[in-house]
């Protein structure tokens, strides 16, 4: 499974973005896919996930704010991103976990800048 994640930017506080997240390769694999986000000096943490069957996790800092959601047609997840914060500024990476054994896939990561 290969990951190709995009949709950062820069944004200022209270704007919006999308990210996407293309995967390709074994998709019918894919048990599920989460974005994670690491801030600089940061440990790399979850920010959602969504698995197969729907099921949707969200971080506490980031409900009600952040949306995940799939396309299963070109299998593709996207993260939309409201009410930005500066906070929120990070490099966003994009993870699948697929096969019998839980494997990763990470994607390149996209960088989010949110200004005050």
């Amino acid at each position: 499974v290969q990951l190709q994640a995009s949709g950062g930017g820069l944004v200022q506080a209270g704007g919006s973005l999308r990210l996407s997240c293309a995967a390709s390769g074994s998709t019918a694999s894919i048990n599920a896919i989460g974005w994670y986000r690491q801030a600089p000096g940061e440990q790399r943490e979850l920010v959602a996930s969504i698995y197969s069957g729907g099921v949707r996790n969200y971080a506490d800092f980031v409900k009600g704010r952040f949306t995940i959601s799939r396309n299963n047609a070109d299998n593709t997840v996207y993260l939309q991103m409201r009410s930005l914060k500066p906070e929120d500024t990070a490099i966003y990476y994009c993870n699948a976990k697929f096969g019998p054994r839980g494997n990763d896939s990470w994607g390149q990561g996209t960088l989010v800048t949110v200004s005050s």
